[in-house]
């Protein structure tokens, strides 16, 4: 199923989306509430649901404003150097153990809302990446079984700050401005993909120039064993979230680099997911 969080009508509210349509599943259990967190938790719900998206009301997807598929995520845990060509493009060794960084709430924003610029810096930069929505959390999760983990796939736009990305060998400054980190709009259930997301063409551009293009076929680390790694050392809750890492092409490996501008327009697409595109703005 796909699913997605937004504003209409005055409320953030949860739809099942099909084509250009959606059914607003908030009202159509008041369990449901404003984001996905009680699906997360109660996967029978949404199995209830499903029966009665059909005979429901439908609204113009258009008429929706996308917002985070969970208001307060947990934890944000995201991979960096998860493709081969990406390793060698920035000059890095190629790892043996994933290089993992975590985000705060502020880093990030929904699809459609503006990617900041900072004060800072003109060096904004795009990292196109499947992200992962925990549903069953757990400890020391066996990789054949971390996949029943997981509740749904969704885009992000790992927006990077490079030059302060490399003022230390710690990636947090340059990963944390506020309104970098683009998530969504839609939330796709696994049974709508293959497992673990695995053979979907992955993409950013802006307008009709191709930035970055290749498959999550390529990832060093797939879904289930990044699952399994992460909760060796830390407990995976329902509704933390996992950024897969960015496949090459970024800006600043560019010769000479291309970093994002204010008035572009970046647009990450995932086959069978969807689109997240945010304008890019100067801070104010």
């Amino acid at each position: 199923m796909k699913l997605l969080v937004g504003k209409h009508a005055g409320r953030n509210s949860v739809f099942a989306v099909n084509d250009i349509a959606a059914t607003n599943l908030s009202l159509l259990s008041s369990e449901v509430g404003s984001d996905l967190r009680s699906l997360l938790t109660n996967p029978e719900l949404l199995s209830d649901l499903s029966v009665r998206i059909a005979a429901s009301d439908k609204i113009a997807i258009g008429d929706i404003i996308p917002a985070l598929p969970i208001e307060r995520p947990g934890k944000t845990i995201c991979l960096g150097l998860n493709y081969a060509d990406h390793v060698k493009e920035g000059g890095h060794d190629m790892p043996s153990y994933p290089a993992l960084f975590m985000r705060g709430l502020e880093s990030l924003m929904p699809s459609g809302a503006p990617m900041v610029r900072p004060k800072s810096s003109n060096k904004l930069d795009y990292e196109a990446e499947l992200m992962v929505i925990i549903g069953n959390g757990g400890r020391r999760i066996p990789p054949d079984q971390a996949l029943d983990h997981v509740f749904g796939y969704t885009v992000f736009n790992d927006g990077s700050v490079r030059d302060y990305q490399r003022k230390t060998p710690q990636w947090t400054p340059g990963k944390n401005f506020d309104s970098t980190g683009a998530v969504g709009p839609y939330v796709v259930t696994p049974d709508d993909l293959p497992a673990g997301a695995i053979g979907l063409k992955i993409q950013s551009r802006v307008g009709t120039e191709i930035l970055q293009s290749a498959n999550t076929a390529d990832m060093m680390w797939p879904v289930n064993k990044t699952i399994a790694t992460i909760s060796e050392f830390a407990t995976l809750n329902p509704g933390d979230m996992i950024a897969m890492g960015t496949p090459p092409g970024v800006g600043h490996a560019r010769t000479p680099p291309r970093f994002l501008r204010p008035g572009e327009v970046i647009e990450v697409e995932i086959e069978g997911i969807g689109i997240c595109s945010n304008p890019v703005v100067d801070e104010e």
